[in-house]
């Protein structure tokens, strides 16, 4: 779970944009980064949380200072290296070189700059695709109206593919330590008895499903990874006033301190928030409906309880959830009824009242914040137009029940950002970006869809609607292929592209697996041992053929197309065929099937030549012995060009179109 996104949409009279000013990223990591004051209940706000509020380190928020982190270099085996310093990305060696982030006074009015992507917000959307163009060597300038980062915990759940794309991006570990991971979700009844648990324990993506996570201390590391890209630079306290796309560039003009500054890319993203001055910039509809439950959430350091996992109360007198948040925060929501006004919802002893029946003394609580907040489901109209982008909460909002709000825009990151690289660096045609919308907003729409009847289900206050519910919930529970579905999280969407940047011509399994996202298992290199396999299958395209050497598989046409894009090879064997050096190619890399999971997943597939892209989706999957037809119908897809610039001919992107 986590709280619905802190900006909400400008449609239909809903709340309005409630991010305020945060403290420095360079407090938010120090060593005095969770010691709140001991604050009184007097920090409410409403709608907007950030003007006066108190952050993690219990400084006014309206106080802080620019922030600290800054922005650095690296470059994908097969890119272009551009003139940036950039290193190695495969090997997660980063150079020391960075410059420094800068605050709007540091821009100069009348300014011009001119790069390949604008990013417009530095939320965790917008600094996640920041690193991702930032290993590919893509000149990249993140623009932020507020002065700093956020400093107060807003989402509170990861899930697998999040921390897989922070894998990607170097800076797992840095991360993790602000994680709970295997955060169990429990679902009661108003006497607090258990109605479902969602438990799951596989990592089939190389990390736990469900974790718990300190937001504003995540966001404080992907911001200072920047450090690393001294051809990325954040610039804070610079709005956007306005976009125009010409054809071939977009113009961004900025609002300083200093008066007025103008900045050229090849593309803009708006990663900008609910209320996205991007989106209507492009003009573009933001579809969908806005509850007119309202909640309260009030987040606590030193947590009262101390308990792990989440609770979710189904409880008819007042729906309610308790979470555990790493480094000692507990958050606590509560359902407004209907009777009970604003300012009710704001008097500090209102809240006193709810938290009551949890904490025996509920006077001598931390208070970090306290918001009072509605869900919103909504979807933007299109993710594309022209040169401009959407991400994150400015492409779609979900309730939070399901804690995607989160996920779902650094999933929209890791899809984008290796396209963007593509073709900024030469690699692939303009048209290879119409696959992000093609392939997000189906994913989306389900994930909105899930949040939204999780909810409903959760919030009725009707008793005898909340006791008929609580049956059919205990009967279902009952029946064990029911209760192992939910136990295990399976209901949750999993990303299936039927169109877009992937081919499913050449599979012979009748429920393929291109589309989909590759498991990550531990595997054996004659390197290294027992380590996650995208640390070895690096930042790129992959091809892997099972018990087969991909040279003979794909031919040398194929091979070397491939090898100029700037693919990496890899021949699967069993751990005890390791060092056997029979199919040795220079260009090829051994990897041992260490826990036999790999062999597990292509004996349920009759594929056995795989080629994946960046972001891990299976673009394209077939026999060995149609291999070659397969590599030749992917490159005429994905339009990439080996080898070649952005005047290569033949850039027209041939997108996979839906079966009629």
């Amino acid at each position: 779970m986590s709280e619905p996104s802190d900006s909400a949409p400008d449609a239909g009279g809903c709340d309005i944009d409630s991010t305020g000013p945060g403290v420095s990223a360079a407090g938010l990591g120090g060593a005095n980064a969770l010691g709140p004051k001991r604050l009184g209940l007097d920090s409410m706000q409403r709608g907007d949380a950030g003007q006066g509020e108190r952050g993690l380190n219990g400084a006014e928020q309206d106080d802080a200072g620019p922030s600290g982190p800054g922005p650095a270099s690296v470059v994908p085996q097969g890119a272009d290296q551009r003139d940036s310093g950039a290193v190695d990305f495969g090997d997660r060696s980063f150079g020391a070189e960075s410059s420094a982030q800068v605050t709007s006074a540091a821009v100069g009015s009348g300014s011009f700059i001119d790069v390949d992507v604008v990013i417009v917000g530095a939320g965790p959307v917008g600094l996640t695709l920041a690193n991702i163009l930032g290993g590919y060597g893509v000149r990249t300038r993140v623009v932020e109206e507020r002065p700093t980062l956020i400093d107060y915990p807003r989402g509170v759940g990861l899930d697998d593919e999040s921390l897989r794309t922070f894998q990607s991006i170097g800076l797992i570990e840095q991360i993790l330590p602000h994680t709970t991971p295997n955060q169990f979700m429990r679902f009661v009844d108003g006497k607090r008895r258990l109605l479902a648990e969602i438990a799951p324990t596989d990592a089939q993506f190389g990390w736990p499903k469900r974790n718990g996570f300190v937001q504003p201390l995540v966001d404080a590391e992907l911001s200072a990874g920047l450090s690393r890209y001294p051809h990325v630079e954040v610039v804070w306290g610079a709005g956007m006033n306005s976009a125009t796309d010409s054809g071939d560039r977009v113009s961004i003009e900025l609002a300083t301190e200093t008066g007025t500054s103008t900045v050229s890319a090849r593309y803009l993203i708006g990663c900008d928030g609910g209320r996205s001055a991007t989106r209507r910039q492009m003009g573009v509809s933001f579809e969908g409906t806005t509850s007119s439950t309202r909640w309260l959430v009030v987040d606590l350091a030193t947590d009262p309880l101390g308990h792990p996992n989440l609770e979710v109360a189904a409880d008819p007198a007042r729906p309610n959830v308790s979470v555990s948040i790493a480094h000692g925060i507990r958050r606590f929501e509560f359902m407004i009824h209907d009777d009970e006004s604003d300012e009710l919802a704001e008097d500090p002893a209102f809240a006193q009242r709810l938290i009551a029946p949890f904490i025996p003394h509920p006077d001598r609580l931390e208070v970090i914040r306290r918001r009072v907040y509605t869900h919103h489901s909504r979807i933007a109209g299109s993710f594309r137009k022209g040169r401009m982008f959407l991400a994150g909460d400015a492409a779609h909002l979900m309730p939070v029940w399901q804690g995607q709000g989160y996920n779902s825009g650094i999933r929209d990151a890791a899809n984008l950002g290796w396209k963007l690289a593509a073709v900024v660096t030469g690699k692939a045609g303009d048209g290879l970006l119409d696959s992000y919308d093609l392939e997000r907003r189906k994913h989306a729409r389900a994930m909105i869809d899930l949040s939204t009847m999780v909810g409903k289900v959760i919030s009725p206050t009707d008793r005898k609607v909340a006791a008929a519910r609580d049956v059919l919930v205990r009967a279902a529970a009952a029946i064990p292929p029911v209760r192992r579905y939910v136990l295990g999280m399976r209901f949750k969407p999993m990303p299936k592209y039927e169109q877009g940047a992937v081919v499913h011509t050449w599979s012979r399994t009748t429920k393929s697996a291109v589309g989909t996202l590759f498991i990550q298992p531990r595997v054996d290199t004659r390197e290294q041992s027992n380590v996650l396999l995208d640390e070895v299958l690096g930042p790129w395209f992959a091809v892997l053929c099972w018990n087969n050497a991909p040279r003979r598989v794909l031919g040398d046409t194929a091979f070397g197309q491939w090898k100029a894009l700037g693919a990496r090879f890899f021949e699967i064997l069993p751990v005890n065929q390791l060092h056997w050096t029979g199919h040795d190619d220079p260009d090829v890399t051994i990897l041992a099937d260490r826990g036999g999971a790999l062999k597990k997943w292509f004996d349920g597939q009759q594929d056995s030549v795989l080629f994946l892209r960046p972001d891990r989706c299976i673009a394209g999957a077939s026999i060995a012995q149609l291999a070659p037809e397969l590599s030749a119908d992917l490159l005429r897809t994905l339009t990439v060009v080996p080898g070649g610039g952005p005047d290569a001919a033949g850039t027209v992107l041939r997108l996979a179109q839906p079966s009629t």
